[in-house]
């Protein structure tokens, strides 16, 4: 009777009854590299990440405040009300003298004269502070920019930082994106390196059986059984190590999705197919953060610039001045007569300023330059990140491809070792060499698996394919 076996490194094989593991078919592991049909566990997780990143909240935050600082700068054009009132108090200081009584008492003396009588008493000359003893004045001003293009231009610098935020935000979700695609792979890649290991050790013991087996059968020396056990202690450890490995990869996974780092994660199986290179070119936000950048420029250059312009601007105040015993009075109104508006529009021109003014526009016109000149940089850098990402996935396929081929003949060298070992016709050095061969192909060709994940992983990012919801 025939049994069907499936091995966990990538091939198919029939195991017979007679127990002689024959290889039937060796399946080329590529993928399915267009987005919509990839791991709907992993789009799951990307989706999670994205959602929960406390990165892109605090970069939410950020675009906020963009947000409420254009909105400042669109109310600079608005008027503005202020509550102002002084109180003041002195005492001493300069006087001015008034000489009321000598000019006036002659006049009094004369028309009591004249009327016989004193209706017209005599008076003392007086005097003033200068500073007022006691003094308040109190007003409502409002002041509102006519013409000003500082202040225009100030809006669109803040309209221009919306964008740039935008873009950070976008660029960051990319690279968490392919972070987390990564760091699943990582994973994988580590469990799959247990899974050899694991495989390996049953390979060692059953070589333990067969040597315990030959000895009690006088066919072999004791001394492989201590070789053997010794092999089986190096495997051990290379399991503790490979499980540590996948301890720190599904630690760092769930940090990226902000879940607990021992959370437990969904292993899908990849899907299989030939492999497609050629992935949509999506569009780099990176370029926009830099058109955005030299928007920002031009609109500094402006603003630089704008000295030369007018300035108009327009105040109204609307108080009550005066004194505190007028204020006490019975027969004084508060705000009647001290109550007073005024309406004023300013004008300002500069004329000169010793040249600093135009020094300043010359520098925003060198930032301007300067921006540009990056931007051509940064095009060309990025096209070199495809090039070079587009190569290194093509490379990683045919190291995959080669690997693949290796663990078909392992498997075959392997089992005529063991044959000729159990006939006595080869030493167990040669057997041992043999096994090893097994699991440096197996680990080798895990390994390239998930390393030409890996480099479509960055491919996917170069290209900017993903699609950000």
């Amino acid at each position: 009777m025939k049994t069907l076996k499936i091995y966990a490194n990538p091939f198919i094989a029939i195991k017979l009854a007679n127990n002689k593991v024959v290889l039937l078919l060796l399946v080329s592991i590529s993928f399915l590299i267009d987005a919509k049909a990839q791991s709907d566990i992993l789009n799951q997780y990307v989706q999670e990440g994205l959602k929960n990143s406390q990165i892109i909240k605090q970069q939410q935050f950020s675009l906020q405040k963009a947000v409420y600082a254009l909105e400042e700068a669109k109310a600079l054009f608005k008027p503005n009300v202020s509550f102002n009132t002084t109180v003041s108090a002195a005492q001493g200081g300069r006087k001015i003298e008034i000489p009321v009584g000598d000019l006036v008492n002659p006049v009094y003396t004369t028309l009591n004269a004249l009327t016989n009588s004193n209706k017209f008493p005599q008076i003392s000359n007086s005097s003033e502070q200068l500073v007022p003893k006691d003094f308040y004045d109190l007003r409502f001003k409002t002041t509102m920019p006519i013409l000003n293009a500082e202040i225009r231009y100030n809006q669109a610098i803040k309209q221009e930082q919306i964008t740039v935020q935008q873009t950070e935000i976008q660029v960051y979700k990319r690279e968490l994106v392919r972070d987390i695609k990564a760091a699943y792979f990582n994973y994988l890649k580590a469990t799959e390196a247990v899974k050899v290991y694991e495989n390996a050790l049953k390979i060692l013991q059953e070589s333990e059986r067969v040597n315990e087996s030959l000895i009690k059968n006088g066919s072999a020396n004791p001394t492989v059984l201590v070789r053997t056990r010794n092999e089986i202690a190096k495997i051990d450890a290379e399991i503790s190590n490979a499980k540590g490995n996948q301890l720190n990869a599904a630690a760092y996974f769930n940090f990226l999705l902000n879940k607990d780092f021992n959370a437990n994660i969904q292993i899908e199986n990849l899907n299989t197919s030939l492999l497609d290179l050629n992935l949509e070119d999506g569009h780099r936000e990176e370029l926009d953060k830099i058109q955005a950048g030299i928007n920002i420029n031009k609109q500094l250059v402006g603003l630089s610039q704008s000295y030369k312009k007018l300035k108009v601007g327009a105040s109204l105040d609307v108080g009550s001045q005066g004194r505190f015993a007028q204020i006490a009075s019975a027969d004084k109104n508060f705000f009647s007569p001290n109550a007073f508006v005024l309406v004023g529009v300013s004008f300002d021109l500069p004329v000169y300023s010793f040249g600093r003014n135009q020094l300043k526009v010359k520098q925003s016109e060198m930032d301007l330059a300067a921006l540009d000149t990056q931007a051509q940089q940064v095009k060309n850098q990025l096209a070199l990140q495809t090039e070079m990402a587009q190569n290194s996935l093509s490379s990683s396929k045919k190291v995959f491809e080669s690997k693949a081929s290796q663990i078909s003949t392992a498997e075959r060298y392997y089992r005529d070792m063991l044959r000729r070992y159990k006939e006595g016709n080869l030493s167990f050095i040669e057997l041992l060499d043999a096994q090893t061969q097994i699991t440096t192909a197996q680990l080798q060709q895990s390994i390239s698996l998930y390393d030409v994940w890996l480099k479509w992983t960055d491919l996917e990012r170069a290209k900017a394919s993903y699609e950000i919801k």
